[in-house]
């Protein structure tokens, strides 16, 4: 008997068994979905991982009940990816699949009515909503259960259904159902015998003096026919200004003919591999290094500065792969940043570039996958989840800002680090892997120190351009009428004046969204907190709502204090949309813009703003992170970071690096191409030690200084961190949970700190406690821990008030 390994997109620990009926034993079954019964009822369409002769102990395996694809819907490379995820950042195969599948491909059990054909015929018993269901029963003899919502107009059912199961009317099943559908479009074309220009003139001829609107729309078509044989209706009736009874009406003299076809949703361009610039001396260098180091080592990080034109050298490096016929993964950290390199992607490349990431809709992505399968894509451009696409035949991953935090999953599982995945799937094809940043992240440049990847160094800005010269100001000396932190500071505002009057741009970046952070009574001083999470509630002045931006919730306005009952509050801090405000307060003829995650929501809010920023129809963008990540604005000669304390205050062990890093980004879009680019930093602590470093653009020195500090305390890259957080919502169970986790991990207690409550202890009415393991780079320790802390979670949750403890490992925590 031949058995498959199958897996499902659940949560489970293992992976399940089923059996393979005969008639289907020489298939070729691993990466297809196929149909499986788990339980009674519950049918899922699962990966089929490996196929044996192995007959599982303890049970009796159920049989596949059917192969839903012809082919593999993914490659097997992808399944040991999968298992890879899953072994290192411990979790399950069912949760990566569950991350790494097009919602579409994840087919869905929907419950069927079938009539029961032995029933009585007489439904007069019933009460009328189960008399109505009956009837259609009889009539029809299967029914979802989304007709019988319709029929009843009402979606809570399920007492209505029971009632006719128990009269054994009709019998419940479970049934899959596909959710991809292709788009169709209606073309036009000429009847066949018109293709003859004989009969067509003499159809033009014809006496037309009844039907003038007709001739119109016809020679309409015949004028776009000329220029594109492919026509669908929606352009024809357009172009004409016709309606569709006047097109019916050709159609029905069977003049034109009308035909649905399948259309890709995403859009064609004509594939093109054309380079038409010349790298600069320094680039040039750059490129044959990379190409030489290729050969000895899979990994190289390009550590260039910003506005250094790593771009043409990833562009140079995928036009090699692409005259291979192979393929290239280019990564981004923000989907924010998709939009103006793929612009510079398809001009070089066209229609062998495509965009994947998670603001695309099931559809989409389903049509995407299975072109990038086919080969018929060449190079994708795509955040974290374009990772799990089956690659044909990868042969480049590039990594652009490979630094970013954006790269590490945080929830749900899988809490993946893309960048690290990447390397590993890149093995998988004998791939390289190009990593590129003008701040590497520590880990990776202590790991070219080591030899473990290897490094090229780009020192010099494309053009001559020259690095931008920051300006720290120290806020606590500027006076300010209410003792208030000072928000755009008079040499900021005069900064700005000059840039608007040169007709050049600024950018200002604050790290928090809203309006204020939070209100603060004035009498006693106490804080609106949200209902669910230990946080303060943030004012957003467009909605004129508080916002959790942990869990989301909005709050109407209060007005009077909860503990002293006082009406005066005070507003603390500033977000986004306050600098906004400010900025047409100080410079009412400027145009003003704010791009955070509140003003661009849509699918493409992102690209259109950076088009009218690039088109130089605004002023200034102010903005979170999102404004600073890798974009080249040639018009910008500012950019300022109005609070850097925010920065350097996060109680991580990587707050130094995050704020030298940002630092170094922001400034690098000032004065990327003939302007003298200038930063201005706001702070109230101007000897801090990073500052003072970002200054001098010196990241040499800062990482020689960054290492020591993780040597002397045990921290990445000496060490892994592997974190468990215990969260319920009742705190004491919370508590107890992780001092039993940490009884049942006293081996390792040398590693171990905490249990303790983390700076925001509830997040949506769930308590937090934390255990943090610090384990030196040890691979089969960090195996043999995996392992225990698996065997100690299943202790836990089989332990009498703890099963609904939900235990996150969070392994190389960011």
């Amino acid at each position: 008997m031949l058995y498959a390994d199958i897996i499902i997109p659940l949560a489970l620990p293992k992976n399940f068994t089923w059996s393979i009926p005969d008639e289907w034993a020489n298939k070729q079954l691993i990466g297809c979905r196929v149909e499986v019964l788990l339980g009674k009822t519950k049918r899922y369409a699962g990966i089929v991982k490996k196929t044996h002769h192995n007959k599982p102990i303890g049970f009796e395996p159920k049989s596949i009940i059917n192969i839903i694809d012809d082919e593999p819907l993914v490659y097997e490379k992808q399944l040991e990816l999968w298992e890879w995820i899953a072994e290192y950042y411990m979790c399950t195969e069912g949760e990566v699949m569950q991350a790494a599948l097009p919602a579409h491909f994840k087919l869905t059990s929907e419950t069927i009515l079938t009539y029961n054909e032995d029933a009585e015929n007489s439904f007069t018993h019933l009460d009328d909503n189960a008399f109505l269901v009956a009837e259609a029963l009889h009539i029809k003899k299967e029914l979802k259960l989304t007709e019988v919502q319709q029929i009843l107009d009402n979606k809570n059912v399920y007492a209505v259904i029971k009632q006719l199961i128990d009269a054994q009317i009709c019998f419940a099943q479970e049934s899959l159902h596909k959710k991809y559908k292709e788009k169709k479009d209606t073309f036009i074309n000429l009847q066949s015998k018109y293709n003859n220009e004989a009969n067509l003139a003499e159809l033009l001829n014809a006496n037309w003096s009844k039907a003038p609107k007709q001739l119109e729309l016809l020679l309409a078509f015949i004028h776009l026919y000329k220029i594109e044989p492919d026509i669908t209706q929606k352009q024809l009736l357009t172009k004409a200004g016709a309606t569709a009874s006047q097109l019916k009406a050709l159609i029905d003299k069977n003049i034109l003919i009308a035909e649905k076809r399948s259309v890709d949703r995403l859009p064609n361009l004509p594939p093109l591999s054309t380079i038409n610039y010349q790298l600069s001396t320094a680039q040039q260098q750059a490129y044959q290094k990379i190409q030489n180091v290729f050969q000895e080592k899979p990994v190289c990080l390009l550590h260039g500065i910003t506005a250094s034109g790593k771009t043409e050298i990833y562009i140079k490096l995928i036009e090699e792969q692409l005259s291979q016929g192979k393929q290239t993964l280019y990564m981004l950290p923000e989907i924010a940043l998709t939009g103006q390199i793929i612009r510079r992607l398809q001009k070089h490349f066209g229609g062998n570039v495509a965009v994947y990431h998670s603001k695309f809709n099931p559809n989409e992505r389903v049509e995407l996958w299975n072109k990038v399968k086919s080969g018929q894509i060449k190079i994708i451009l795509g955040a974290r989840s374009a990772l799990f696409l089956p690659f044909k035949d990868l042969s480049l991953i590039i990594i652009d800002e490979e630094h970013d935090t954006s790269f590490k999953q945080q929830d749900p599982a899988p809490r993946y680090h893309a960048r690290d995945a990447a390397i590993y799937y890149a093995s998988l094809y004998n791939a390289k892997i190009l990593l590129g940043s003008a701040t590497p992240s520590i880990e990776s440049y202590y790991n070219t120190q080591q030899k473990k990847y290897a490094l090229v160094e780009l020192t010099e800005r494309f053009g001559e351009a020259k690095l931008p010269k920051i300006e720290i100001i120290d806020t606590k000396i500027i006076p300010t009428k209410d003792h208030s932190r000072v928000i755009l500071s008079p040499i900021l505002l005069e900064n700005i004046a000059t840039v608007l009057q040169k007709k050049e741009q600024a950018i200002l970046f604050q790290n928090r969204r809203g309006y204020t952070l939070h209100q603060i009574c004035a009498t006693c001083g106490w804080i609106p907190h949200c209902e669910h999470c230990d946080v303060t509630l943030t004012y957003h002045k467009t909605k004129n709502q508080l916002q959790c931006h942990y869990c989301g919730t909005l709050y109407n306005l209060i007005y009077t204090c909860a503990a002293c009952g006082s009406h005066k509050f005070v507003q603390r801090s500033f977000g986004t949309e306050k600098i906004e405000e400010l900025l047409a307060e100080h410079f009412p003829q400027a145009r003003i813009a704010r791009m955070d995650i509140d003003s661009v929501r849509g699918k493409h809010d992102h690209e259109k703003l950076i088009q009218l920023f690039e088109q130089h129809r605004i002023d200034i963008l102010v903005g979170t992170q999102m404004v600073v990540k890798g974009f080249d604005f040639e018009r910008v000669s500012l950019v300022s970071i109005v609070d850097a304390d925010a920065l350097l205050s996060f109680a991580n062990f990587r707050v130094n690096e995050r704020a030298f890093q940002l630092i170094q980004q922001v400034s690098g879009r000032a004065g990327r191409k003939d302007a003298n680019g200038k930063v201005v930093i706001q702070t109230s602590n101007p000897k801090h030690s990073v500052l003072a470093l970002a200054q001098q653009h010196n990241y040499t020195a800062f990482v020689e200084q960054e290492l020591l500090n993780r040597k002397q305390f045990s921290y990445p890259p000496f060490t892994r961190i592997l974190m468990l957080r215990f969260k319920h919502k009742h705190k004491d169970i919370a508590e107890q949970s992780s001092q039993l986790m940490l009884q049942l991990l006293s081996t390792y207690k040398n590693y171990i700190t905490g249990p303790a409550e983390p700076v925001i202890n509830r997040i949506q009415n769930k308590y937090i406690y934390e255990l943090m393991i610090k384990l030196p780079k040890d691979k089969l320790l960090m195996q043999n821990i995996k392992q225990n802390i698996e065997n100690a979670i299943a202790v836990i949750h089989n332990k009498k008030g703890f099963s609904n403890v939900h235990i996150v490992p969070d392994v190389d925590t960011y």
